[in-house]
């Protein structure tokens, strides 16, 4: 069996383990809807020029923009807002371990609520043993210190839109047979769209900014709801939704090692 989709796996789960530490520098001047909004728009900036030199067409059927939305709420919208609001509370690197539970979240929307995709024996195992090792690394039988309980639930609702993402695409986004590229551009275009009034109304917490702040956004906002979406979709198509959502296995620990050397955090 031809692994032709390991490159985009590794690139973006390096991608997405940085994205925690964007998503706190960002924090420093915008709100939670600010940090959701200016991800998901430079992300669908960055696509459409994309797509323009690559002459990709996009969708044109009301239809398909109609389940594009749907993926960007679950996707982008919700979680977006709720990582940025949740590492008010907990750490870069908290937030990313509970981010490794979106297969554990896969698995459950698979067999319960989408019952088209079958699961291998094998993947079964896996994607149990993964959750396992995410949930001694938590250590959910201590006290989560400095970490309040709020965080953590606002990233389990998170997760959980994650989870019912991946079979949702699988079942009605990726038989459209559309190109990845016009598929990620306009979920994000979606996205962006959606979170705009409330960008508006409450979308920068503080008139003063570092640079370093300025750059985590367009990184986040480019590579982390750009490229990396792009890699996402290849990745459902190649592999499929079980095999794309381990990709959270990966984030926690570029996250740890990215945390820990620029923030000092453990």
């Amino acid at each position: 069996m031809r692994k032709s989709w390991l490159p985009a796996y590794f690139a973006l789960g390096t991608v997405w383990g940085c994205s925690f530490i964007f998503i706190e520098l960002g924090l420093e001047f915008l709100t939670p809807f600010g940090v959701a909004f200016i991800r998901c728009a430079l992300g669908a900036i960055t696509l459409l020029i994309f797509t323009k030199i690559r002459k990709v067409d996009l969708p044109k059927d009301r239809k398909i923009w109609q389940k594009l939305w749907v993926v960007a709420m679950l996707l982008n919208v919700i979680p977006g807002v709720l990582f940025a609001f949740a590492q008010q509370y907990v750490t870069s690197v908290l937030a990313s371990i509970i981010n490794a539970g979106t297969p554990l979240m896969t698995l459950v929307f698979m067999l319960i609520i989408f019952r088209e995709e079958k699961l291998k024996p094998e993947q079964i195992i896996g994607l149990l043993i993964g959750a396992l090792g995410v949930l001694t690394v938590v250590g959910v039988w201590k006290d989560l210190g400095d970490n309040q309980l709020v965080g953590v639930i606002a990233l389990l609702i998170a997760i959980s839109c994650y989870g019912a993402s991946y079979p949702y695409s699988t079942r009605n986004v990726i038989p459209l047979k559309l190109k990845p590229e016009a598929l990620a551009t306009g979920q994000l275009i979606m996205a962006a769209v959606t979170l705009l009034p409330f960008f508006i109304i409450n979308g920068s917490s503080n008139d003063f900014y570092r640079p370093q702040s300025v750059i985590a956004m367009l990184c986040l906002g480019i590579f982390g709801s750009g490229f990396a979406y792009i890699w996402n979709f290849a990745i459902t198509a190649a592999a499929g939704s079980a095999i794309a959502s381990t990709v959270t296995y990966l984030t926690p620990v570029v996250a740890v090692i990215v945390g820990f050397l620029y923030l000092g955090e453990v």
